[in-house]
């Protein structure tokens, strides 16, 4: 997902960080309405790169945030945000996901620089994986930690186990990422840092069959407050506002949902 020129000392490959989330895409049916909602709540500026005039670059202070294509360039896609995973091979990450039990949406296809596949977990929890070069600035990406996501799942040991077969987590190859249970949490680690958590309830709860499993995309933001102002302001809205303003969970104009948090998680 290299968005512009860079030279071959900083292009990061999709095999060397396998298994971590490499970044996040929304979908929408308005390229232009999407654009202005999300600077007006985030700040964000937008640039194309080598995938087309269809998908936008956000960046906050020179910093890559996120994409966000429209519907007809990707096929017959949900409006949402999507956590896009590194893999080492898009073909092999999708035959590992249908043997067990996971559904292929989508690819995979080829989008030069990479190939990408839009899958759903067992339980219905729809992601994505990319084979190939990342977004130019991706370092930047993952230090800044601008973004967050997180697995609402009926059976976090579960959804564990299936991830972890698929994506590579815990195995014998060197990079792979690492994997605890944390605070009732699952907690997924790459390079030390924590870049993703599944969570289902406390560990002495049965799985609730009311839970839509899905994987949720939190922003970083410095004033959540400001965030459901505008959000509401501008056509969006908000689903739900935490105590003390710390996380809200709001809609775009055109219904896909997402976080913004002023607590970093990390």
């Amino acid at each position: 997902m290299n968005s512009h020129g860079t030279t071959a000392s900083e292009v990061v490959a999709s095999h060397s960080v396998f298994g971590a989330p490499c970044w996040v895409t929304l979908t929408t049916r308005d390229l232009a309405a999407a654009e202005a909602f999300y600077h007006a709540v985030l700040g964000w500026e937008w640039r194309t790169g080598r995938l087309g005039e269809q998908y936008r670059f956000a960046s906050v202070n020179g910093v890559p945030v996120a994409g966000v294509a429209a519907v007809e360039s990707v096929g017959r896609m949900a409006v949402a945000w999507t956590p896009y995973f590194a893999v080492c091979s898009a073909d092999d990450t999708v035959a590992r996901s249908q043997e067990r039990g996971g559904t292929t949406a989508v690819g995979p296809l080829s989008f030069p620089p990479g190939r990408a596949a839009l899958l759903a977990d067992r339980d219905g929890a729809v992601f994505g994986i990319w084979e190939g070069e990342l977004v130019s600035g991706w370092e930047d990406w993952r230090r800044a930690a601008p973004v967050f996501v997180k697995l609402h799942t009926r059976d976090a040991f579960d959804a564990a186990i299936f991830y972890a077969e698929v994506l590579g987590w815990e195995s014998a190859e060197t990079g792979c990422c690492e994997v605890r249970y944390e605070d009732n949490e699952v907690v997924l680690r790459s390079q030390g840092d924590v870049v993703a958590r599944i969570h289902s309830g406390a560990v002495e709860a049965a799985p609730d069959p009311t839970v839509r499993p899905r994987w949720e995309i939190h922003f970083a933001v410095a004033d959540v407050a400001a965030c459901v102002r505008a959000a509401q302001a501008n056509g969006g809205s908000a689903v739900y506002e935490g105590t003390g303003m710390e996380e809200a969970i709001l809609r775009d104009p055109d219904g896909a949902r997402f976080i913004v948090s002023a607590r970093p998680r990390r």
